[in-house]
């Protein structure tokens, strides 16, 4: 019996057609752990999905990966959908993945996590980056859908609210792949434009799939971005988005977005006049005051008799030279005893007095002899006596 030879690409081909003609492997769930999970340049993701019996090597384009709304990692757990057939090349089997979700939690809610996760690590959530939103906007732009509910209660609340205020509509779509792009656009626009001093952007509520592009990365770097405060007024008061964490304010619905934005008129102009009469009476109070204290300045005699004023300060000059003088004299007086006495104690110890005693003072050519020895034979003395001098010679 003659038994045919296949080549190998041969046999590959007719494994092939034999997987592909099978309905079962055709489009099969495969539930296994992720590993060796590699993305290549080309877009195409490559791993495997095991269990604790066996592997299957997998493949997913990249016109399927795009539509990933979470980033697989090695030891997740996920159910593959596709299809099972050979690639001939190899002569291995593997499955072509269409579509892929995490087990246990949705593939959105996966994503979602994921990014507010690395989001929150580069600091785009912390307080530190988030802006004022200012007291009395002038100029506010709603960057949402032009149509619908969100949109008319936001600008009937403004409008009720702060008439005072610009309100520009900045039309993006706001459901749909291409919605984050545009929402990511506008706020860009309206910052470089600076057409306004307060954004709010948002629409109204719906499943987590509507809400899901303000869960996008670019929506959320562009509000990161902007220079101008962000209010983030998405769906419903239960509903959480990435944009509310990054937004500097976070508003339940569109509608509290309008409230929190601008101060209500009515409560201005209450407390308008609860100002002005507070300014009112304490203009009042401050005039009383200044009544009483000109009443009591008008009382006082210095204005009404400047001359008293001016004759008291005489009194009491001629009071005070009266008490310098005699305080003068008494120093004087004082000063003049002391002269007397010292005068006394000179004239008691004055060399005058002495010689009026008889006593002479001698003087000899070196001064006045203290001493026998300060005098040698035929020196020449002078004697002063109380009513002159004498001239003598010593004998030796």
């Amino acid at each position: 019996m003659k038994y045919p030879v296949y080549s190998v690409s041969q046999l590959n081909g007719h494994v092939k057609s034999l997987l592909d003609a099978d309905m079962v492997l055709s489009g099969v769930f495969v539930r296994g752990e992720v590993s060796n999970y590699k993305v290549y340049p080309s877009g195409h993701h490559y791993f495997s999905l095991k269990d604790a019996e066996g592997s299957l090597r997998c493949v997913m384009f990249k016109r399927e990966a795009v539509s990933l709304r979470f980033r697989p990692q090695n030891g997740m757990g996920v159910t593959a959908f596709g299809r099972v057939t050979v690639f001939p090349r190899d002569g291995q089997y593997q499955l072509y993945v269409s579509h892929m979700v995490p087990d246990g939690v949705g593939d959105l809610h996966l994503a979602f996590e994921q990014l507010k996760a690395r989001l929150e690590a580069q600091g785009l959530f912390d307080e530190a980056h988030k802006k004022p939103i200012p007291r009395f906007p002038g100029r506010i732009a709603l960057v949402t859908s032009p149509v619908g509910a969100a949109v008319r209660d936001m600008i009937r609340i403004l409008g009720a609210r702060w008439p005072m205020a610009k309100v520009y509509v900045i039309p993006c779509r706001v459901q749909g792949a291409e919605a984050a792009a545009e929402i990511a656009g506008a706020i860009s626009w309206v910052n470089a434009w600076d057409l306004a001093d307060l954004i709010i952007t948002g629409r109204g509520g719906g499943s987590m799939e509507d809400l899901w592009c303000f869960n996008d990365e670019s929506v959320a770097r562009a509000i990161y971005a902007s220079n101008i405060p962000v209010i983030s007024a998405v769906g419903h008061e239960p509903d959480v988005t990435i944009a509310d964490f990054v937004a500097d304010l976070r508003a339940a619905t569109p509608s509290n977005g309008a409230e929190l934005a601008v101060p209500d008129q009515n409560e201005q102009y209450e407390l308008l006049d609860h100002l002005g009469g507070r300014m009112g009476k304490a203009m009042e109070r401050r005039l009383q005051d200044s009544r009483v204290l000109l009443d009591r300045t008008g009382r006082c005699p210095m204005l009404r008799d400047p001359m008293s004023w001016v004759r008291d300060r005489r009194s009491i000059l001629d009071r005070q030279r009266e008490r310098l003088g005699y305080a003068m004299n008494t120093v004087l007086a004082g000063r003049r005893r002391d002269m007397i006495r010292l005068a006394v104690g000179l004239d008691a110890l004055s060399p005058l007095k002495v010689l009026g005693r008889g006593y002479a003072i001698a003087k000899g050519p070196k001064g006045i002899l203290k001493s026998k020895r300060d005098a040698v034979p035929g020196d020449r003395l002078t004697l002063h006596l109380s009513d002159g001098t004498l001239s003598c010679t010593v004998d030796p």
